[in-house]
């Protein structure tokens, strides 16, 4: 009887030892999934902000330079090719802007994601140069405060 009981204290002190074992394992792997994922988020996170910021830069820039090209008389230089550019660049600025929107969980940053874009694309609209420094400025502040308001979320 005590050989009996004796296999049975080691097959249950086995069995209890494989399930607190599992547990741990577990809880271990649940951890490790859960910091990858963020981890993952976070790295995408970093590369769409920047990736719009940089868009809406270069989109910024090629507006400005055709607002100095219409608005200084230089008609030869205000070619298909230069217009066709400024909207592949606003184009390539609402992909980013969508892609950056698709990853933030706040609010405020996608809205304010759609108002930056509404300001640089204002500088084509600027009446003259004073209008056109205030927009250039607004613009250029703007894309700072996206970055400043989306730092938070990529750490």
């Amino acid at each position: 009887m005590e050989a009996v009981l004796a296999s049975f204290i080691a097959v249950l002190g086995t069995v209890l030892g494989s399930g607190v074992t599992y547990v741990f394992q577990r809880r271990n792997t649940d951890r490790s999934e859960h910091f990858a994922r963020a981890e993952k988020l976070r790295q995408e996170r970093i590369d769409a902000y920047c990736a719009y910021a940089g868009a809406l830069l270069n989109y910024r820039r090629v507006l400005v330079q055709r607002w100095f090209v219409q608005h200084e008389n230089r008609p030869d230089e205000d070619t298909p090719e230069l217009r066709e550019h400024v909207y592949e660049l606003r184009y390539a600025a609402q992909e980013a802007m969508f892609r950056a929107q698709m990853l933030s969980d706040d609010p405020a940053l996608v809205e304010l994601s759609e108002r930056i874009l509404e300001h640089v694309t204002e500088l084509h609209r600027a009446e003259d140069r004073d209008r056109l420094d205030h927009i250039r400025e607004r613009s250029r502040q703007g894309i700072r405060d996206f970055i400043s308001a989306a730092t938070p979320h990529t750490r």
